[in-house]
């Protein structure tokens, strides 16, 4: 009986020692962590106020140019030729960056004052006429941008408004005979092609062409010892541009899209 109840007595030692080895034999469970998430940039809109700031170097051609003589006899003459020359302008403007592909802004530009040369006719005489024309233009404009590829996105454009055009005296240098200039108001619509390039996330340099077409309007007044007045039939300006656009809030599509990577969870395998 003794017996019996020593070797039970062994028995239950031996199987509460072998437990924990037995335990600490077992593999503990290895922790790999997952690789990480794939996550695509999605394109970010843009959006925004912006100032831009312009220069540019136009050449501008004139219609025919018409004027009215007392006679005799009385009647309507056309100036043999007319010739502006090359100029330069300084613009602004205040625009809008609706969203990736659209834009609209305002600008105001003012061409410096460009030489006129020109010349008239008639049986007996021929007189050479110069003046110069200066013009402050006016136009609200929108744009399509097309795309972007390395920073470079190329555009589209058109802008509809008006010009105000300034003639000077009108007058003959060999003689006394002068002619007033005149000043008015024009409609005036103009079309635009160029790209643009992200100097920083806030700063853009815009480079490109635009057409520029002014309505025919009174180019000088009536003079007493000849004629007048006198009207030029519409001025077209192919214009090369150059300038800087500064956008305040919102996004102009130069920064880089940033995207949001989660912490891997690990992952507990057998």
């Amino acid at each position: 009986m003794f017996k019996t109840a020593r070797m039970a007595l062994l028995a239950v030692l031996f199987a509460g020692s072998a437990g924990p080895l037995f335990a600490a034999d077992l593999p503990e469970p290895q922790v790999e962590e997952a690789p990480p998430p794939v996550v695509e940039q999605q394109p970010i809109d843009v959006g925004g106020w912006y100032i831009r700031g312009d220069i540019d170097y136009h050449k501008s051609d004139l219609g025919s140019i018409d004027y009215i003589t007392y006679g005799p006899p009385p009647g309507s003459n056309d100036f043999d030729f007319g010739h502006l020359k090359g100029g330069f302008s300084l613009g602004g403007g205040v625009g809008y960056q609706i969203n990736n592909y659209l834009r609209t802004d305002v600008t105001a530009d003012y061409w410096f004052k460009s030489n006129f040369n020109g010349q008239t006719s008639d049986l007996l005489t021929t007189s050479t006429e110069v003046s110069k024309m200066s013009a402050l233009l006016l136009l609200a404009n929108a744009y399509v941008d097309i795309g972007t590829w390395h920073g470079i996105t190329p555009y589209i454009g058109a802008g509809i408004g008006g010009a105000h055009v300034k003639w000077d005296t009108v007058h003959d240098p060999n003689t006394t005979e002068t002619n007033p200039g005149s000043s008015n108001w024009r409609f005036a619509y103009a079309l635009m092609a160029g790209a643009s390039y992200c100097l920083t996330d806030r700063v853009i340099l815009d480079a490109g062409y635009r057409f520029t077409h002014i309505e025919g309007g009174r180019m000088f007044e009536f003079d007493t010892s000849s004629s007048g007045p006198g009207f030029d039939h519409g001025i077209n300006t192919h214009e090369v541009r150059g300038g800087l656009r500064y956008q305040f809030g919102g996004n102009n599509g130069c920064a880089e899209p940033v995207a949001y990577q989660p912490e891997p969870e690990p992952i507990y395998t057998k």
